[in-house]
């Protein structure tokens, strides 16, 4: 397609993991993630609130949003929810009758997304992930193919106070359009029912997405960062828990069954019953992977087609994804980068694309990253503005970042453009030599700050892969870090920190075409230590959204174990003899901050008329003093007191909630205050080093403050 007339397509995924996609024609322009931006882990997008991902991509392209051809919405809220409502948004509001806003449901967004970014020309589609659209919202093609149960019977249960929504659907896909083949559906109970089943112990489910969530609450206290956890403990553990004792298959329908919710009514959380859990989440995964092979054997014989697309959350399972790889029948399976719903934005942008043209130009996606570009002019700015930090001296970056990571270093990689998706590719990446086995401890005690369990990634050339893996009938390329393989047993003892427990690796390959710099850096090591192999993890600190900015990744530096930061034409280091970022100075940047009390549920909040449409809903995030992340901030922002900082950045101003207690620490804080002298202050009533040092990391990442030299 000519780019010189090409429409103009903002897709906009609305849900947690918010997220807008800018195509000009067929190409994606750029892509962003709001968290990446809000700094706030699964930060939410709604049609009535502003959006820095959307200011993001219309600044990055040099465009204005009267410029766009189409706006195309794929939400998981009901229409005639507050958060549906358009004419609340400052910067779409303007264009709405100028521009055509299109509304998608939210499997149709995720199943378009991977068959657009496959390449394929026809294939069959699987989408599974804890939910999507409420039923009501679906148009009549999806609701027709419904599995297990019938009209009435939804509709019955929306009355008594259930909603009713999608978590599995399969689709068959071909030119511009994705035909519903069946679809399945999940009954959720109210909040407070909710609530109650999470006071008694672990909650019901309903749906695979929900089952892994289930046993998040259950193992870790979270249902948002959990499910990863239960994904790397699984190995740990047997699997003696049946599949039969979660789910059983009646005719099409999977019917999920309280077996294990009724053992569990307990709040014991890991390490605690170290065993059994890790034979729970070993029998919760072996439970996944058969449900979804499954799922995958309906979609080959419904489609008849030898090509899968695969997305939803649930497509983060790289052990399972290798089944489907091996067991499922399908000749190619495309797994796009960005599978949870940062990626239905892409799915929004080129239903939009497709409905003004007709045309799918079948443009494969290579590799993630569609985010913007930071020049070097910007990477200077923002090492000259940040104190604690120096330039490492060297001609070659690449020749410099294998000395170090030989001598045992741990660097930061910022490369061009950031990844839409969860994993990180080498754009945002820490690196490090994976020859060492105590590496893997390093990373998670004084880097990721995250339980020892945890495995990291080996990356490596695909013409390495088949040396190292053993991936002898299948495909040996994976560019996406969404499959494991087991490691040749001959190879395992050579690169301890990245085999895992069960002698497997979550791979990535790479290739000189689409990894440029960080393949050249991977061969490089090889020619020095003849490992082909570095251990890959993201570019950030557990429970935080992984670095977009050179800010971003410079704060990660000082705030953590990193040794240094290599950038495209410079590496930058800590200060000789700098010990912790207690020692600089503490100021306070943000515009504002003041006391909120509850607000009644279902009110719109206060703010949004005093600082303008345009300001980002303040409410995905809220942090407890030793910077752990709040559940579900949004409601719980409306229930309790809280400190609101209104902030500024690239993007536009924010609000940041944090609990009342900020307040109180940053009462303390005057002209010329460092980070020791708010620790004796504080130690009185329980600080200490490492609860500061986290709290205060905490506010400089949403911009609340910044560490200067008390002689700048």
């Amino acid at each position: 397609m000519s780019q010189k007339n090409a429409p103009w397509i903002l897709g906009l995924s609305y849900s947690h993991n918010g997220s807008a996609c800018l195509l000009r024609g067929d190409e994606i322009v750029v892509a962003v993630q709001e968290e990446r931006l809000l700094r706030q882990k699964r930060a939410a997008l709604s049609a009535a609130w502003g959006s820095l991902a959307v200011t993001y991509c219309l600044d990055a392209a040099g465009i204005k949003a009267e410029d766009l051809s189409a706006a195309v919405v794929c939400p998981t809220t009901e229409s005639q929810s507050v958060e549906a409502d358009f004419a609340l948004n400052g910067r779409l509001r303007l264009v709405r009758n100028q521009v055509p806003i299109f509304t998608l449901p939210h499997h149709l967004g995720h199943a378009l997304g991977a068959f657009a970014t496959s390449g394929f020309e026809d294939a069959a589609v699987l989408v599974v992930d804890g939910s999507g659209s409420s039923w009501d919202e679906l148009p009549p093609d999806e609701r027709a193919v419904v599995q297990g149960t019938d009209e009435a019977r939804i509709r019955a249960a929306m009355a008594r106070g259930l909603r009713v929504r999608e978590w599995a659907s399969l689709y068959v896909a071909s030119g511009t359009s994705a035909r519903p083949v069946e679809k399945h559906v999940l009954e959720l109970i109210g909040p407070e029912a909710l609530q109650e089943q999470r006071r008694t112990g672990m909650r019901e489910f309903r749906g695979l997405g929900h089952l892994y969530q289930a046993m998040g609450w259950q193992l870790f206290g979270s249902e948002d960062d959990g499910p990863g956890k239960v994904m790397g403990l699984a190995p740990h553990g047997r699997p003696t828990t049946p599949p039969g004792d979660f789910f059983e298959v009646d005719g099409n329908a999977l019917r999920f069954k309280d077996t294990v919710p009724a053992r569990y009514r307990h709040h014991d959380r890991w390490p605690a019953r170290e065993q059994e859990y890790a034979d729970l989440a070993a029998s919760a995964q072996n439970a996944v992977e058969e449900a979804l092979l499954h799922l995958a054997k309906r979609a080959r014989a419904l489609s008849g087609n030898a090509r899968l697309c695969y997305a939803g959350g649930v497509a983060l399972n790289s052990v399972a994804n290798e089944r489907l790889h091996r067991e499922s029948g399908f000749e190619e399976l495309f797994v796009m980068p960005a599978a949870e719903d940062s990626g239905a934005s892409v799915g929004a942008a080129y239903y939009g694309l497709w409905k003004l043209t007709g045309k799918n130009a079948r443009r494969r996606l290579n590799h993630d990253a569609v985010g913007r570009v930071y020049a070097s002019a910007e990477v200077q700015a923002a090492t000259r503005a940040q104190a604690g930090i120096r330039a490492v001296p060297c001609d070659d970056t690449l020749e410099k970042a294998v000395d170090l990571l030989i001598d045992g270093k741990i660097l930061g990689w910022f490369e061009g453009r950031s990844e839409l998706g969860p994993r990180a590719l080498g754009q945002r990446s820490i690196l490090c030599d994976p020859r060492r086995a105590e590496m893997k401890d390093v990373l998670n005690h004084k880097v990721k700050f995250r339980e020892g369990f945890r495995p990291f990634a080996p990356i490596l050339p695909l013409e390495n892969a088949a040396e190292w893996f053993e991936l002898d009938g299948v495909s040996k390329e994976s560019p996406f870090m969404l499959r494991i393989a087991h490691f040749r047993p001959e190879k395992r003892a050579l690169v301890p920190a990245v085999v895992h427990v069960d002698g497997t690796g979550r791979l990535q390959t790479l290739t000189a075409e689409n990894n440029g710099r960080l393949y050249q850096l991977v061969k490089r090591f090889e020619q020095r230590t003849g490992c082909p192999v570095l251990l890959n993890t993201s570019f950030n600190v557990a429970g935080e959204p992984i670095v977009e900015t050179p800010e971003d990744a410079l704060g990660c530096l000082l705030f953590t174990g990193l040794d240094a930061v290599v950038f495209e034409d410079r590496i930058v280091g800590k200060e000789s003899g700098f010990r912790s970022i207690l020692d600089l100075e503490i100021r306070l940047t943000a515009d504002t901050f003041s006391m909120e009390f509850p607000i009644t549920q279902g009110v719109l909040p206060t703010e949004l008329a005093e600082v303008g449409g345009d300001i980002p809903i303040p409410v995905p995030f809220g942090t407890h003093l030793d910077g752990a992340a709040m559940i579900d901030a949004h409601p719980l922002s409306r229930m309790f007191p809280h400190v609101r900082f209104r902030t500024t950045t690239p993007w536009g101003p924010t609000l940041q909630l944090f609990k009342p207690e900020v307040a109180h620490v940053l009462k303390r804080v005057g002209p010329g205050t460092t980070g020791r002298q708010l620790l004796a202050a504080l130690e009185p009533e329980g600080f200490d080093e490492r609860r500061l040092t986290r709290l205060l990391g905490t506010l400089r990442r949403v911009r609340v403050i910044s560490l200067g030299r008390l002689d700048a």
